[in-house]
């Protein structure tokens, strides 16, 4: 198996133009972060070259416990918040979304069973466990979720597929029985992979 080209990567001496635009484009969403060192492991192939720590992932949407992502995936999860799962809770409960708890971003390691690197090891992938609305509900993802969950949790499903490339949860198979997987992997011909 090729290695992963993104192994190699490393952090310039200056930030790349792109990296400071999507971190203006952050800042206009209202979302707070935090720069963290670049982070590599040579021996296994993970490298996050520009990463970022989220704190909010917009005015009034928390998440935490505070996933390590690079900005292009910190992008792309702040405005699916804003522009899918937002309006979802409020046509679905009535209420705003208030937080999203993750279950994993940032994480050095090959994909369960295989060799091959996960989206994880590059920072460009984040499981979502649940969603806290502002009237206090809490939204679990999981394989049996009471009807109304379910609903919600299966449009926000259905919508992750085409802003993400990778979309698993529940159903896929069992590593992904208690989150939704999302992440931006490279694909050939812009294509999806959604379960």
């Amino acid at each position: 198996m090729l290695p992963d080209p993104r192994s190699a990567d490393l952090p310039d001496a200056k930030m790349p133009a792109e990296e400071v635009a999507c971190r203006d484009r952050l800042k206009t969403l209202g979302v707070e972060f935090e720069e963290r060192k670049a982070e590599s492991n040579p021996e296994i192939g993970c490298s996050i070259p520009y990463p970022i720590v989220l704190k909010t992932l917009g005015k009034s949407v928390d998440i935490g416990p505070d996933p390590e992502l690079n900005c292009k995936m910190a992008e792309a999860a702040a405005r699916f918040a804003a522009d899918v799962i937002q309006p979802t809770a409020k046509a679905e409960f009535g209420a705003d979304l208030k937080s999203i708890d993750q279950a994993s971003a940032f994480v050095c390691r090959p994909r369960n069973g295989t060799q091959k690197l996960s989206e994880h090891a590059f920072g460009n992938a984040l499981d979502i466990a649940s969603f806290t609305l502002s009237d206090g509900k809490k939204i679990e993802v999981g394989p049996a979720p009471p009807e109304k969950d379910a609903k919600f949790l299966d449009a926000v499903r259905k919508a992750a597929c085409g802003p993400f490339k990778t979309v698993l949860g529940p159903g896929s198979d069992a590593d992904h029985s208690l989150h939704f997987h999302l992440d931006l992997e490279p694909r050939q011909h812009g294509g999806t992979f959604c379960q």
